[in-house]
């Protein structure tokens, strides 16, 4: 059985809960663990502890790691108003980082693939604590800059990778001492959650109502489909909001279609405290996806929700 581990800045944007939804719904899979990274006094644990309750999946260990009290964090983070992206109040799960840590070790000594989702903090702490033990994981990140993005697509810039660019001294350690694949922005911003797929949503269960609330707040909020539905012809004129994570995760778990990988090597650049993967001959050879099918995602994300 396929084993996986998520590790999330669940609360933020909605894509977090999409993805755990989807690993929820994928079938012959053992989630090994969950830990929240940027986590405040384990308000995302508890929005995470919240989506595995919907489906009576309590038993799957999840742990609050990283907390923005650490100051690990460019800027403050935010949240949608709670009373408006959750159906109920969800309590808070607060834990000791170690916690988070020992999780994501017991996960990786389990072969399971480690996907992280959010700012990569944790991941700098359990390098801290055991180092030499990211060589040892099989490791996929969402993040990264390397190439632009293709025409069609939002013009995003470097400051836009918010996983790597928000702690971005975790992420410069985390990809010295690793051996990742790379999820970069410039293909995840190829995937779309579209106003399309909200009435079968609705009928896919508490996992699908979820959804559908957070995704009704968020077309409200960010006008996605204005932003960019008007703007980006690659993009589904009615999107509204991006698939970052959920794609990472299927990647991870071997979805392929339009796939395609390429060994790149990068060099790690800092560069008035913002950091650049840059191709160079002399960097560290690095699995990049460079390419997918969105819409074939699009709709394989709907099909696995809906299913």
């Amino acid at each position: 059985m396929t084993k996986i581990h998520l590790d999330t800045d669940i609360g933020g944007d909605m894509d977090d809960v999409c993805a755990l939804a989807m690993l929820l719904k994928w079938p012959d899979l053992d989630i090994t663990g969950v830990t929240t990274v940027s986590d405040e006094q384990g308000r995302r644990a508890g929005y995470a502890h919240y989506v595995l309750s919907l489906v009576g999946r309590a038993d799957i260990p999840c742990a609050a790691g990283a907390d923005v009290a650490g100051g690990y964090y460019r800027y403050e983070l935010g949240y949608p108003p709670d009373e408006e992206n959750w159906p109920e109040p969800v309590t808070p799960r607060p834990g000791a980082p170690d916690e988070a840590v020992s999780l994501l070790k017991r996960s990786i000594e389990q072969g399971a693939v480690i996907v992280a989702a959010g700012p990569y903090t944790n991941l700098m702490l359990l390098e801290k604590k055991y180092p030499g033990i990211l060589k040892q994981a099989d490791l996929l990140l969402m993040g990264g800059h390397v190439f632009d993005i293709p025409a069609g697509y939002p013009r995003w810039g470097n400051e836009m990778d918010y996983n790597i660019q928000v702690d971005m001294l975790s992420a410069h350690s985390v990809l010295k001492h690793a051996n990742p694949t790379l999820v970069p922005i410039a293909v995840t911003c190829q995937t779309a959650l579209r106003r399309a797929y909200l009435p079968r949503l609705a009928q896919a269960g508490r996992l699908g109502e979820l959804i559908v609330l957070q995704a009704e707040l968020c077309a409200r909020s960010e006008h996605h489909e204005q932003i960019y539905g008007e703007t980006c012809p690659g993009l589904p004129n009615d999107i509204i909001n991006f698939l970052h994570d959920p794609l990472a995760c299927a990647i991870a778990l071997g979805w392929h279609e339009g796939v395609e990988i390429e060994t790149v090597p990068l060099k790690l650049e800092i560069r008035e405290s913002w950091l650049y993967e840059v191709p160079d001959s002399d960097g560290v050879p690095t699995r990049l996806v460079t390419k997918i099918d969105g819409n074939a995602f699009n709709e394989y994300w709907c099909d696995m929700l809906c299913r």
